[in-house]
């Protein structure tokens, strides 16, 4: 699949007919071509119905917003999705995984609240339904006042996201391949990561705004930056989502870090090696400085 069919209405296309479904088996790109358009079209029961209503949970995990359980959220969408309209929109860009266990890229536009985010989704399934869905997404370009405003005091925020009351559908593959990947990010071993990238592999870190190409500079950066990053040494690993082809995983910051989570999406190639890697995360959390800091551990030293 290089060309997906999703937000077809009507016509024409309810959203930007845009994502990579490479990755995804087309029971997900069905799923979430589904979901997003029920959802685009504000449709509060339709995209309930997306759920399982022994839903779990749905976080967003920059704000602390912990929504518990399927009535919480229906209350919550009929509160904001009437304000969406006209012109609100929210679809994907990305979709890896399967209808077990999936990670979702997708954009919702300023129309929903409040500013344009770019979030990485954690979705796990029972029975063809969301039980579990938790929302990543950097922060340092959202309004400070309203990210103020939104965001769950520190104190409240939520201490896990129920990840241990989702058991993990991933496949093997990219099990393996995440588990592999991060106790070598923990570690700090950069060179342990090498074998684990493709030839022509691409690095991205969201919140440093950072692009990082090919296996031989992916190691070169992973030498400098895991002693610092966030995800790196003293680092842990929460969930895992995805198929034999893409995924990611949620994993808990270093203690050192003023962070506490993120998430890493992963794309695989056939042999199993990573092709794409995507780390997201509040970077506002930081601060300016630190994240200075990091940016320039992007640069090659010569």
């Amino acid at each position: 699949m290089s060309v997906s069919t999703l937000g077809q209405a009507g016509k024409g296309h309810l959203y930007p007919d845009i994502a990579d479904v490479r990755n995804a088996t087309p029971e997900a790109v069905k799923f979430f071509s589904s979901f997003f358009t029920t959802k685009s079209r504000y449709d509060v029961d339709g995209t309930m119905a997306h759920f399982s209503p022994h839903m779990i949970t749905y976080t967003d995990a920059t704000l602390g917003w912990f929504i518990d359980g399927f009535q919480a959220l229906k209350d919550l969408f009929t509160r904001y999705m009437p304000g969406w309209s006209p012109s609100g929109l929210s679809y994907p860009t990305r979709i890896l995984g399967s209808t077990e266990s999936a990670l979702v890229a997708f954009t919702d536009t300023p129309e929903l609240f409040g500013g344009e985010l770019r979030i990485l989704g954690v979705v796990d399934f029972v029975d063809g339904k969301i039980v579990r869905w938790v929302d990543y997404w950097d922060s340092c370009g959202f309004d400070s006042k309203l990210y103020d405003r939104l965001r769950t005091p520190i104190e409240k925020f939520p201490p896990d996201f129920h990840e241990k009351e989702a058991a993990s559908k991933a496949s093997v593959k990219i099990q393996r391949t995440a588990r592999r990947l991060q106790d070598a990010f923990s570690a700090g071993d950069a060179a342990a990561t090498i074998d684990l990238f493709a030839y022509d592999a691409v690095y991205e870190d969201m919140a440093l705004r950072t692009q990082v190409l090919g296996r031989a500079a992916i190691g070169r950066y992973l030498k400098r930056i895991l002693a610092e990053a966030p995800y790196g040494s003293g680092s842990g690993l929460r969930h895992v989502v995805g198929g034999d082809y893409g995924g990611g995983f949620e994993w808990a910051a270093a203690p050192r870090s003023a962070l506490k989570f993120g998430v890493t999406a992963l794309e695989l190639d056939t042999d199993g090696s990573i092709t794409r890697l995507t780390a997201v995360y509040d970077g506002r959390v930081l601060g300016r400085r630190r994240l200075d800091e990091l940016t320039l551990l992007s640069r090659d030293e010569f």
